[in-house]
């Protein structure tokens, strides 16, 4: 595992915060939609990246 598999992890686990924390917010639904969508792909990233799928 290098550092930007963790960088992508803890990016991605940081957004999926943000959703979490604007959904509680009420925030209009486009910008949860948009940092959910940043969420996902960056823990895809990083979970492919670790078990060597895309290099």
């Amino acid at each position: 595992m290098n550092g930007l598999n963790t960088i992508l992890i803890v990016l991605g686990l940081f957004l999926a915060g943000g959703v979490y924390s604007f959904q509680k917010q009420q925030m209009p639904k486009s910008v949860i939609i948009l940092l959910a969508i940043g969420s996902a792909m960056c823990l895809a990233a990083g979970v492919l990246r670790i078990q060597g799928m895309w290099e």
